[in-house]
């Protein structure tokens, strides 16, 4: 999606000079978001999900190089690839995403034991995902949470392992947490909380996962999702700055001359939230778009708000901001009915924003309740915490 945005947004500013797009994946650029979802369960394809299609690439003299880079010589301004060849930059932007983390126990190499990133991983979960057939998914933040979800609604048995002690509790908090379990138990999930797998059993292929506190759980399958590490070698071997991803400014720009970075490798630092590295969809396009342009020099600053969304069953959670410690979290609605806008305060300051089955995409319903609490996030606005909760408030006015 980065790189496939930067690609698309060079040309649309009027970029006429070559532009190579290197990866190793097969296809066109698309958004993922699909493949634990809708893509999973056979109700729709990728088509809508490209960043252009696939001839827009031969149009537009955009050159699709099958390959990884395995060197940047910086001072040379040369990338050295594993096919042998090496192609020279006057700009360079390094969008080379994230690789899953990997579950170090015993069987996890036993075929049936999945984990999501790319289609060809989508393909081979949809071929196991027969109904009726048994399920473990281990962890339970958005990935392991929309494919648990994607699962039983293809008649799968889930039990899902992980060591919180509700499903997106880390990120969303206790009371949100608490919310989504209940929507995962009504589906039939069974939830095993602060336990971990210790290794995966089978006679050639994955036949049960038993947990570290001694529970056995029978399963023809088993998705792990422990989340993703960046791919910051390249980076760092050239002598880039790294942690938790490739450190780049405001503008995308790494410390190495007219190297950028973007998407969810790049640890950028944002002027509301400080270092921040995002592992969305919509950052991932937004940024892509926003290094292309300081590629060709702008100076303006990446202050995307980031919002993100996740569904799940017929329930849609909505994002906007980003923190990741608050001392106060203010409802608007009910947690019960499972409806509701959250508010999460640090320092009295409005600092992100949760919606669930209600208040609207933060960027297409601009009267909704998300967008106007984006808008005064964006403000670091300091609301009481009375009106947020005030049903017959705007929070337009607050």
């Amino acid at each position: 999606m980065a790189g496939g945005n930067a690609a698309r947004t060079l040309r649309e500013a009027g970029y006429e000079g070559r532009i190579l797009l290197i990866g190793n994946e097969p296809g066109v650029p698309f958004g993922r978001p699909p493949l634990s979802k809708t893509y999973l369960r056979n109700e729709e394809d990728l088509s809508g999900w490209l960043v252009e299609p696939p001839g827009w690439y031969d149009d537009n003299h955009v050159e699709l190089v099958r390959a990884t880079a395995t060197t940047i010589d910086t001072q040379g301004r040369r990338v050295v690839l594993d096919s042998g060849g090496s192609v020279d930059y006057s700009k360079l932007l390094i969008t080379t995403g994230g690789r899953n983390r990997r579950m170090e126990v015993p069987g996890i190499e036993l075929p049936g034991v999945f984990q999501l990133r790319t289609v060809a991983d989508c393909e081979a979960i949809k071929q196991a995902a027969r109904p009726e057939a048994r399920a473990v998914v281990v962890g339970m933040g958005f990935i392991g949470c929309e494919v648990a979800a994607s699962l039983r609604q293809l008649g799968v048995k889930v039990s899902a392992v992980w060591p919180g002690t509700a499903p997106l509790d880390s990120v969303l908090g206790p009371e949100v947490g608490e919310v989504m379990a209940g929507i995962h138990a009504d589906k039939g999930v069974e939830l095993i909380s602060h336990e971990a797998v210790e290794r995966f059993e089978g006679a050639g292929r994955v036949e049960r996962a038993v947990t570290k506190g001694g529970r056995v759980l029978e399963c023809d399958l088993a998705m792990v999702a422990v989340g993703i590490q960046p791919n910051v070698e390249v980076a760092r071997d050239a002598g880039i700055a790294v942690d938790n991803g490739v450190l780049v400014d405001s503008q995308c720009r790494t410390g190495a001359a007219d190297v950028f970075a973007a998407g969810d490798v790049a640890n950028h630092l944002h002027p509301l939230f400080g270092r921040v590295r995002v592992e969305h969809y919509n950052n991932a396009e937004k940024q892509g778009a926003a290094a292309a342009r300081s590629m060709l020099g702008s100076s303006a600053e990446y202050a995307y708000l980031h919002t993100f969304w996740s569904d799940q069953y017929d329930d849609k959670l909505e994002y906007a901001g980003h923190v990741s410690q608050w001392d106060r979290f203010v409802v608007r609605g009910s947690l019960k009915e499972r409806k509701f806008v959250g508010f999460y305060l640090r320092d009295e300051v409005l600092r992100a924003a949760v919606g669930l089955n209600r208040g609207g995409d933060p960027e297409l319903d601009a009267d909704g309740e998300m967008a106007k609490a984006a808008r005064l996030i964006a403000r670091k606005a300091c609301p009481a915490p009375g009106g947020l909760a005030d049903e017959d408030q705007d929070l337009g006015l607050l």
